[in-house]
C-alpha cells in the first residue's frame, strides 16, 4: 500500500537520521501541511501527498488503539501543547518539502539517504501531532497566530515576519524557488544551507515545548526532536563542508 521506499522501514528509534515516530489520525490532510506546501508544483505535491496519506492511513491502527486506552487530558486551544503541535507540524511539513526537492535533484546516495530519513521521520511526526489535536477535540488551525504559544520572549532581532514566516528557520518562498530551479551539487549545497538553520529553528521550538508543555506525550516527542535534529545538524554541516560551504552571495 505504501509508496515510501523500503529503506524507510528500517528505522528503529523515534525521529532523526536513525528513526521516526509513529503517527496517528487518518482521513483529512493537516491544514498546516497544506499551507506549508502551497508553493510546490503538482508533481512534487503528488509525491508528498502520497507520503503523508500513507502515514496517516497506516497510523489509523495506532489511533484506534489509543482511543481504547485512557484518554489524554485534553489540552486547551491556546496551550503550549496545541500551539506546538500546530506550528511544529507546519515546520516539519516544510522540511519534508525541502527533502523531496533535493532528492529529485541530487544523485548523491548519502545526501539522498539523509533526505529520506528527514522526510519519513518528520511526516510521521506530523501524523502524530495531527492525532493529538483530534483527540483533544481541537481544530488543526488555531485561533492564535503562529508562534504565539512561545510567549513574549520569542522574537528575532529586526524581524517583522508574520504567519509561518515568523517561525525560526522558516524558508522563504524565494529560497524555495531557488532550490526548485537548482540541480546537482548546487541544489545539494542550497538544500544544506537552508536545512541547517531550519533544523536550528526546530530545535529552538522543541526546547520550548520540553520546558513548558503540559502533556507528557508532547514533552517526550519534543525531547526526541531536540536530540534527533541536534545529531542531524552535525551530519548536515559535514555534508555542506564537503561541498565547499555556503553558496557565494
Amino acid at each position: 500500500m505504501s509508496t515510501v521506499p523500503q529503506e524507510a522501514h528500517d528505522a528503529t528509534e523515534p525521529g532523526g537520521l536513525d528513526g521516526r515516530t509513529g503517527s496517528a489520525g487518518a482521513g483529512r490532510q493537516p491544514s498546516a501541511l497544506s499551507a506549508a506546501l502551497r508553493p510546490l508544483g503538482p508533481a512534487t505535491l503528488a509525491v508528498i501527498a502520497v507520503l503523508v496519506t500513507t502515514a496517516l492511513v497506516a497510523g489509523a491502527l495506532i489511533g484506534s488503539a489509543l482511543v481504547r486506552q485512557p484518554a489524554l487530558t485534553a489540552a486547551a486551544d491556546t496551550s503550549v501543547d496545541a500551539g506546538f503541535a500546530r506550528d511544529m507540524s507546519a515546520h516539519h511539513a516544510q522540511a519534508v518539502q525541502l527533502a523531496v526537492l533535493v532528492r529529485d535533484r541530487s544523485t548523491d546516495e548519502e545526501l539522498r539517504a539523509v533526505a529520506l530519513d528527514i522526510l519519513t521521520s518528520q511526516q510521521q511526526q506530523i501524523g502524530q501531532m495531527y492525532a493529538w489535536l483530534a483527540m483533544w477535540g481541537l481544530p488543526q488551525a488555531g485561533s492564535q497566530a503562529p508562534m504565539a504559544w512561545m510567549g513574549d520572549g520569542h522574537s528575532h532581532e529586526g524581524s517583522t515576519a508574520t504567519g509561518h514566516a515568523a517561525m525560526p528557520g522558516w524558508v522563504s518562498s524565494a529560497d524555495l524557488a531557488r532550490l526548485e530551479a537548482a540541480d546537482g551539487v548546487d541544489a545539494e549545497r542550497l538544500f544544506l544551507q537552508l536545512m541547517i538553520p531550519h533544523h536550528v529553528g526546530g530545535v529552538e521550538m522543541a526546547e520550548e515545548a520540553v520546558e513548558r508543555a503540559g502533556q507528557p506525550e508532547v514533552r517526550r516527542l519534543a525531547s526526541g526532536i531536540v536530540a534527533a535534529q541536534t545529531r542531524e545538524l552535525t551530519v548536515l554541516q559535514d555534508l555542506l563542508d564537503a561541498r565547499g560551504g555556503p553558496l557565494p552571495g
